[in-house]
């Protein structure tokens, strides 16, 4: 490996370091307690090292909020692309972002919680966050065109489902003490629950 080589793995190294000690920082501490000099102190770097890699910390926090969103976007296109029953994936859909959220719940409340309470994280939102949302947007259409969903509004259908998945996810991540039945049991009924509510009921 060249010397050019050395450094640009060692840069990338470092980036995903002061990212991920903020993000860390940011669940433990909340975002608007937390500084660049707390997150230089956690990765042991002066602060004005930080400001290499990023601007501010609205800056750490947006690149936080894509790294979330394109992580769900690859087990989102895993289910868009397959070629079973239109139903059959949406609920599928509806349990990977459910279990997405329940395997990365720092990303998640940052992303889809504390990024929006204090209005950052919007250029996100506005790439990777909409391309995440339309992988869902697209499996919603796809029921709508084998004509098995009660509206062909595949926004306000989307946007629903979305409400119902987002709920439950946030609640098994923040509700810690609370009896809930097992996960899986809720998020399947969830799930059905979802669906059922958004499909075309036979005549």
């Amino acid at each position: 490996m060249g010397v050019k080589q050395r450094r640009a793995r060692q840069k990338e190294g470092l980036r995903e370091e002061i990212l991920d000690a903020a993000r860390t920082l940011f669940v433990k501490e909340g975002y608007e307690s937390v500084s660049i000099r707390k997150i230089a102190d956690k990765v042991e770097y002066a602060p004005g090292t930080i400001y290499l890699y990023f601007r501010d910390k609205a800056e750490i926090l947006d690149k936080i909020c894509e790294e979330t969103f394109a992580k769900l976007i690859v087990r989102m296109q895993a289910i868009e692309n397959d070629n079973a029953d239109p139903l059959d994936k949406m609920r599928r859909a509806i349990r990977t972002y459910i279990q997405f959220g329940l395997d990365h719940p720092h990303h998640y409340v940052l992303t889809f919680i504390q990024a929006k309470m204090h209005g950052v994280g919007l250029t996100a939102f506005q790439t990777t966050g909409m391309q995440a949302f339309e992988c869902m947007r697209q499996g919603v259409q796809e029921c709508i065109d084998a004509g098995v969903m009660v509206s062909d509004d595949v926004d306000e259908l989307s946007q629903t489902l979305w409400a119902g998945m987002h709920g439950l996810t946030s609640l098994l991540i923040t509700c810690v003490g609370f009896p809930f039945v097992e996960p899986n049991r809720l998020i399947e009924r969830m799930a059905n629950t979802l669906v059922d509510g958004v499909r075309k009921k036979p005549d």
